[in-house]
């Protein structure tokens, strides 16, 4: 380990994972520091810590990252098990299943030119910024080269991650839909094929090939302009269903027949219904942001209904304090409690495609139950200074009678329209995300709060 600027350090670990330009801000010599770090922060953590789980999503760059990484963990004489090619959910399915830690190099739905690593204790425990992530980020920056005797060995998750997959749904049940798969280039092009290709639906598979360059569009699903292309082939073949997975298909995006898409939390409202129709009196967590037809469902449905923080750390911590069943966020991450509490697309989609086999009836009919409310979608807005803009919101909407809570950045509960305002970690923004009861009153609370907003 020759010179390095520290500060590197500090630019990619962020609040849930490390991520940065490669080679810029992540390079060979910043992995095997991070690996040898991970490895001393996990004996410390759990002395009976011996291996690490270590896969990678298709990007070029982490080839070398890996291979790096790897000298950092053997060298503090920690084994590591190489999965290779893997998706996200697939690194959780392994640490819950082999019972050890976990690394996946991956920058999700990122631009080409990034990459990252996600982390996980032994049973896929998050990893987070408040739980060893800040303590493997000073450990990365005076650690010293070493020459342990770690082992490398190997391991092929995909048979038993799809059996894990199908074990979430009831497969008699299901019938031959006609379903459309846009996996962007992505890992959903390894792991797709290896769920649906023992199930009765007819897949039409779009940009299959792992190709972390995304020749064809970025693997974002949750920018409207990244359906496009996945609407249009939906309307053509007559498709009933299109499923629009993230770069390392940890997230999904579904859009119905008549390529309209489904928000996520329609789409965690749906599962909620379906996961408390065969498990009665759940508990269930949804995240701040999510729609007031969550909680409502999960009531009728005879569940708990929790509000948590945006997050995965947070959210799998909660999950494992409640005993929940399942969790959803508005962006498209979904958790289940005997996915090891961890978030996975695939799952997401085959419970959605039960739904659909058992009700008989088009999306877009099966959804209308849970369409209740307008929501703005995420609006960014640049201000001067985040905190004094949330103080004089609080106060103007607090002389309304606004019910208000900082459980994570500024609610405020009107009753029959509510927002979120939340602060970026990286840039001067404020993110508002706001409900009402149809769209015509969105635009017009939208202006009114942006009209207080611009007072500041």
């Amino acid at each position: 380990m020759g010179d390095f600027d520290p500060t590197k350090l500090d630019a990619i670990i962020k609040a849930y994972d490390i991520r940065g330009v490669v080679p810029d801000q992540f390079d060979a010599e910043i992995a095997e520091r991070i690996g040898a770090a991970v490895a001393i922060f996990l004996r410390a953590d759990d002395p009976s810590a011996d291996r690490i789980l270590v896969g990678r999503d298709m990007r070029p760059s982490g080839i070398d990252l890996v291979a790096a990484f790897a000298r950092g963990v053997n060298g503090q004489g920690l084994d590591m098990v190489d999965l290779g090619l893997i998706s996200t959910d697939m690194l959780y399915f392994a640490s819950g299943s082999m019972d050890a830690p976990g690394a996946v190099f991956t920058a999700s739905h990122n631009p080409a030119q990034y990459n990252g690593i996600k982390l996980c204790r032994r049973g896929a425990a998050p990893i987070g910024q408040d739980t060893g992530l800040s303590t493997i980020r000073d450990l990365a920056k005076e650690v010293h080269p070493a020459t342990g005797s770690g082992s490398q060995t190997s391991s092929d998750q995909l048979a038993g991650f799809a059996a894990h997959v199908h074990s979430f749904v009831d497969l008699s049940s299901l019938k031959p839909l006609k379903v459309v798969a846009d996996t962007a280039n992505g890992m959903g092009g390894l792991v797709v094929p290896a769920v649906f290709d023992s199930l009765p639906f007819e897949l039409d598979h779009m940009y299959p090939e792992l190709d972390g360059t995304f020749p064809n569009h970025p693997a974002d699903p949750i920018q409207p302009e990244n359906l496009v292309d996945l609407q249009k082939r939906v309307l053509d073949l007559g498709a009933d269903i299109g499923l629009a997975f993230d770069g390392d298909a940890d997230r999904v995006f579904i859009v119905d027949e008549k390529a309209e898409p489904v928000s996520g939390s329609l789409t965690t409202a749906m599962v909620a219904a379906s996961i408390l129709g065969k498990n009665p009196g759940s508990t269930v967590l949804h995240n701040l942001i999510c729609s007031k037809t969550v909680p409502e469902v999960i009531a009728e449905g005879g569940g708990t209904a929790i509000r948590t923080r945006v997050g995965h750390s947070f959210i799998k911590q909660q999950m494992a304090d409640t005993g929940a069943i399942f969790a959803g966020e508005h962006s498209g991450h979904y958790y289940f409690r005997d996915n090891y509490r961890a978030d996975s697309g695939l799952i997401t989609a085959l419970v959605v495609l039960e739904m659909l086999s058992v009700a008989g009836e088009p999306l877009s009919q099966l959804r209308l139950p849970f369409e209740r409310y307008a929501a703005s979608g995420e609006l960014n807005t640049k201000v001067a200074d985040q905190n004094a803009v949330l103080k004089h919101i609080a106060a103007t909407f607090g002389d309304q009678g606004a019910s208000i809570d900082e459980l994570d950045g500024l609610t405020v509960d009107l009753g029959d329209w509510w927002f979120n305002l939340r602060a970026s970690n990286t840039e001067p923004l404020l993110r508002l995300n706001l409900e009402a009861p149809d769209a015509a009153q969105v635009d017009s609370r939208v202006a009114e709060v942006q009209a207080v907003m611009a007072a500041v």
